[in-house]
């Protein structure tokens, strides 16, 4: 009589060891939602974790790092993720936050993995970059003067340029338009550590008014909106900021397109952003967890990390040094691209400053 308990005690340990584990020869399919800032090397790392794995199957999937959070709380993708990598980690500290008061449990599986980092930089067509920072460095004052006359000739530059195009992503949907509009108003607010209460300034309310008249249209993301700049060109767009990852990926392209390639501004103080992946739960069984977590441990390899730095990235991974990696862009003589950037470079703001940045996007006109 007693052994009927101890076997069914075992069965149902096996039963949860199953539910847990990958079985062997079952294959998996896990899909990645991240922002498009990773959507080339992803890519290329897909294939080759796929051929080291054959059993996993990886699908990738691309939005504005705000709306993976805002589409994941609302259910609103038309597949499941497994596994998400916003450009900034404090968006998953908000999705948690926001998770845990609608539903009361905790949305992930383990604690956050951060795979990538890069900064906030400016990009600009080097005869408008000296017209607009004659000093050779990059200042918001300067960049709100040229947007509140509009016009090149007015701020020093050649009138046939005709008006002044500055270009940024939408803070609403997208992780660099808040980091641009959070280092602006603290710029604007004469402050070095931006609050909500800043916000209430006047001169603060009436840039976000400024800025969003100015940006027509603003992309979702990041690496859409350097694509567009891109093949506008200098009669369309002037400068923008991005992230220095892209900006130096994308750079040979923006020789190619426009016959002279556009050069990097570094602000100081930027923000370090950095990419950070999560295995969330939702409709996410344990074998599926396990294939997600053997892929964001590939990614953290030095032969991942490199890939990354090669795509303009810095690493997460100490043992892998940008200077060695072969066909780094830090090796290409990109025109203002520095490995050690002299400013200030700061963690990003507290998540009440963003939503106060979305807040005040909304509210402008």
């Amino acid at each position: 009589m007693v052994t009927k308990p101890v076997t069914s005690l075992a069965i149902i340990v096996a039963s949860a060891g199953l539910a847990y584990a990958p079985l062997p020869g079952v294959n998996q399919s896990i899909t990645i939602v991240s922002g498009s800032e990773l959507q080339e090397p992803l890519k290329l790392l897909e294939t080759r974790f796929e051929q080291q794995n054959p059993s996993i199957q990886i699908n990738l999937e691309f939005q504005g790092s705000q709306d993976i959070v805002n589409k994941y709380i609302d259910d609103n993708n038309d597949f499941e993720p497994t596994v998400l990598i916003p450009a900034n980690g404090q968006l998953l500290d908000e999705l948690s936050q926001r998770w845990q008061a609608q539903y009361g449990d905790e949305p992930f599986y383990e604690t956050p993995q951060p795979i990538a980092k890069t900064m906030l930089v400016a990009v600009s067509w080097p005869e408008r970059a000296k017209a607009l920072f004659p000093g050779g460095e990059f200042q918001w004052q300067r960049l709100e003067d040229a947007m509140a006359v509009s016009n090149w000739d007015k701020i020093g530059g050649n009138a046939a340029w005709g008006s002044f195009d500055f270009v940024t992503t939408d803070p609403t949907r997208s992780n660099s338009g808040q980091l641009t509009m959070s280092l602006w108003s603290q710029s604007e607010a004469n402050s070095n550590s931006l609050n909500t209460g800043d916000f209430s300034k006047d001169n603060v309310q009436t840039l976000f008014g400024l800025v969003k008249r100015s940006v027509y249209q603003p992309p979702r993301s990041t690496d859409i909106l350097l694509q567009e700049f891109i093949t506008r060109g200098p009669n369309d767009a002037d400068i923008a900021t991005v992230y220095e990852s892209i900006a130096l990926h994308r750079w040979e392209q923006s020789s190619a397109t426009q016959g002279q390639p556009y050069q990097i501004l570094y602000l100081d103080p930027t923000i370090e952003t950095i990419s950070t992946a999560v295995i969330v739960r939702r409709d996410v069984n344990g074998g599926e967890a396990n294939a997600a977590r053997a892929f964001i441990d590939f990614l953290m390899e030095p032969g991942q990390q490199a890939v990354f730095v090669q795509h303009g990235f810095r690493p997460m991974n100490a043992k892998v040094d940008i200077n060695s990696v072969p066909n780094s862009p830090w090796s290409k003589n990109i025109p203002g691209a520095t490995t050690d950037p002299t400013g200030r470079v700061s963690t990003p703001p507290d998540r009440s400053v963003v939503e106060e940045v979305i807040r005040q996007w909304q509210r402008a006109n």
